[in-house]
């Protein structure tokens, strides 16, 4: 039964409902986790939270907008370190979610907005690899394939979990260039 409580802003009423929805998904699963599940978690009723969403998709996208804010806030304080053990560092991160990782990948073939998320996400990706490579005097087109395969190997290493060391080794012979 949703909770009474003091009148909330549009936007701390869809956090609240994004955080739960976050959070179930990469517990239990995106196909496992009912929009009435979520509304229970949230403290509202499943029709309240398709006043903040059009549908589940765009919720699971709103869902890993703020998991991915959440980590780029964090990433900010891996700025000096080496490239790889920022990847690293992310990869450890997002290994807590990769659970959606398959889900991201199932649903941009039904989803255009998880498609678009997808996309984004990659280019975010490539951006950051692209910035720090550029900082090392990496030339072109070497700096955008390095970018590209280590995105690339992110998703991989987040599907497909290997050892701290296996882990390590791939990213190595990615960015030995």
């Amino acid at each position: 039964m949703p909770r009474n409580r003091r009148p909330q802003d549009r936007s701390e009423k869809l956090d609240e409902i994004v955080t739960a929805a976050a959070r179930l998904f990469s517990e239990a699963g995106f196909e496992q986790t009912s929009m009435a599940r979520i509304a229970q978690a949230a403290g509202v009723t499943p029709t309240t939270i398709y006043w903040y969403v059009d549908d589940k998709d765009a919720l699971l996208v709103a869902a890993l907008d703020h998991l991915l804010a959440d980590a780029l806030e964090e990433f900010d304080q891996q700025a000096g370190a080496p490239l790889i053990d920022q990847v690293l560092w992310a990869l450890e991160r997002l290994s807590r979610h990769r659970t959606l990782i398959g889900v991201v990948h199932a649903r941009s073939e039904h989803a255009s907005v998880v498609a678009t998320w997808h996309d984004g996400f990659h280019a975010l990706m490539d951006s950051l690899v692209t910035a720090h490579l550029d900082k090392q005097g990496v030339p072109e087109p070497d700096r955008t394939a390095a970018a590209r395969l280590t995105t690339f190997a992110v998703e991989g290493l987040l599907s497909h979990p290997t050892s701290a060391a296996e882990t390590r080794a791939v990213l190595d012979i990615v960015l030995s260039r």
